[in-house]
């Protein structure tokens, strides 16, 4: 019988990453910025609550009954979001994990998102539209940050981790995973849809 090992790795915290196949992201990009240009809700929302840029998050909530591109894309979200479900080991009893809410985010020179959770999700995500040079990545909190307390700095397995996707990549995380979006450093909009999907 071997000995126990010295040290065992209880927990781990996964992030899915993997280009989102077969769609038209030109279109969705050109769809993106037309539905900002028209969706005057989604200006005053974003300006009523400190919101650089633009989101539709509070204001369109049918986005893939409203545009075919849109459409196209849940199913492929749908694909990936059950492939990371089984990665998770979820046991989800045959009901899978159904799209609770999508929307668009238009992030302009300056603009940051502080860090937040989704809360009443499963798994939430972002896939990239546009990003330009210089853009930011976006930054995951270690979940275990707000127990640290007096621990000194690491060498290894910092607090956060910065992740820089390329345009057309979906990002899936667990909804409680923190996460933010530091400042946009580049000239030109940094431009984004993102999702949740909970379990019914």
């Amino acid at each position: 019988m071997s000995p126990a090992p010295d040290l065992l790795d209880l927990f781990a915290t996964r992030l899915y990453r993997r280009p989102v196949g077969d769609l038209d992201l030109a279109e969705l990009l050109a769809t993106c910025l037309s539905v900002m240009e028209d969706d005057e809700a989604g200006h005053e929302w974003s300006e009523a609550n400190g919101y650089p840029g633009y989101t539709s998050y509070a204001s369109l909530t049918d986005l893939p009954w409203r545009m075919p591109i849109f459409a196209t894309l849940v199913e492929r979200l749908d694909a990936h979001v059950a492939r990371f479900a089984e990665a998770l080991t979820f046991e989800l009893e045959d009901k899978p994990l159904i799209l609770e809410d999508i929307w668009i985010n238009v992030l302009p020179e300056g603009g940051s998102h502080s860090g937040h959770i989704h809360p009443h999700s499963v798994v939430s995500g972002t896939i990239y539209v546009a990003l330009p040079e210089g853009a930011s990545p976006i930054r995951f909190e270690d979940p275990r940050l707000p127990m640290m307390m007096a621990a000194p700095p690491r060498r290894e397995g910092k607090p956060f981790a910065y992740v820089t996707p390329a345009v057309g990549d979906v990002l899936l995380w667990e909804s409680w995973l923190r996460h933010e979006v530091p400042m946009n450093m580049a000239e030109e909009e940094r431009v984004s849809v993102s999702f949740n999907y909970r379990w019914t």
